[in-house]
């Protein structure tokens, strides 16, 4: 998968968004209640992330009316997408969610086409961890994948929230260049990583791929080990001691970003209001400390530039899917 390259485009960009952002802002900011909707249950990775948003533009006061988050789940992001469309044109309701909306649309699962929603922002990129209990007799990536070359229905996935998304991809991408018919595996979806995760840790499926950052209090506690990183290289601080996949014999790079939007028909001013505030979010002590937990790549990138990122990426998540057998070209 292309890999994501902030770096070259922040300088420039966020230049011109602190001459242009608040100037074009004026003409619009929040006048009753704002609901950040998240396509999962509660202690997801979104969800934990939707949180934080509340309480730094609540703290800061960057944002006046009260602010609420809406877990919407099912449908891999359906339902979630549903109830935004409710709300065209309406600067009131955002929705945080990330690469899922690329992949639930080429696997004709979305209820819109991603095209509908109105990109605000991308606020950072994260990578996959596979993990399994600190128990399990599964030691390592090239151990699981030498077990299902044998068997591909002998380990069981918690995949959250809908197969073929970034996190399934984080696996069955290293299954599939390894030689494994992802065809036969077993997989049961959940509503959230944490869900998947819980299932886990009681023993009821045997590996979970979720965000990296998910991982690192199941690591401190010692019930959990993660086998391996989707990452190009080893991630630095908590997690320099886990094997990459490609380290591990299957040459895979899966990433993911996570992005703000709002329904469709939004106005400019409403989404250089929205911009500008999630600028200076990405900005704040509280977000980069959690970025740093989560091994984020914390980059910031533009609604207009990120409109742009995404209708590329959409035709290599396509053939990606479809590398995977999960969709027809």
């Amino acid at each position: 998968m292309r890999q994501l390259n902030f770096g070259t485009l922040a300088g420039p960009l966020l230049a011109g968004l602190l001459l242009a952002g608040p100037v074009s802002a004026q003409g619009w900011k929040p006048d009753q209640a704002v609901e950040i909707i998240v396509n999962c249950a509660p202690g997801c990775g979104p969800d934990r992330m939707a949180r934080l948003m509340q309480r730094g533009f609540q703290t800061h006061k960057w944002v006046e009316p009260a602010i609420a988050v809406l877990n919407k789940t099912g449908g891999g992001g359906a339902v979630a997408q549903t109830y935004l469309n409710q709300f065209a044109g309406n600067g009131h309701y955002l929705f945080h969610s990330g690469k899922s909306v690329l992949t639930t649309h080429a696997m004709g699962r979305s209820v819109a086409p991603y095209t509908e929603l109105t990109p605000v922002a991308n606020l950072f990129g994260e990578y996959i961890g596979i993990a399994v209990k600190a128990d399990s007799p599964i030691q390592s990536g090239r151990d699981l994948i030498a077990r299902l070359k044998k068997d591909p229905s002998s380990v069981s996935f918690g995949i959250a929230t809908s197969i073929g998304n970034t996190n399934h991809q984080g696996v069955a991408g290293a299954l599939k260049v390894a030689g494994v018919d992802i065809r036969k595996t077993r997989n049961v979806v959940f509503q959230s990583g944490a869900l998947a995760i819980t299932a886990m840790l009681g023993g009821h499926i045997d590996a979970v791929p979720v965000s990296v950052g998910s991982w690192v209090p199941h690591m401190q506690s010692g019930v959990a080990r993660v086998i391996a990183v989707s990452s190009a290289q080893r991630l630095p601080g908590f997690f320099a001691g886990i094997p990459t996949w490609r380290e591990q014999g299957a040459d895979v790079v899966v990433s993911n970003w996570r992005a703000m939007f709002g329904p469709k028909n939004m106005t400019p001013a409403q989404v250089a209001y929205w911009e500008a505030q999630f600028q200076k979010l990405v900005a704040s002590p509280e977000w980069k400390a959690e970025m740093v937990k989560l091994n984020g790549l914390a980059e910031f990138m533009g609604a207009a530039r990120f409109k742009t990122f995404m209708e590329e990426d959409y035709a290599e998540v396509k053939a990606f899917l479809v590398a995977l057998e999960l969709v027809k070209k």
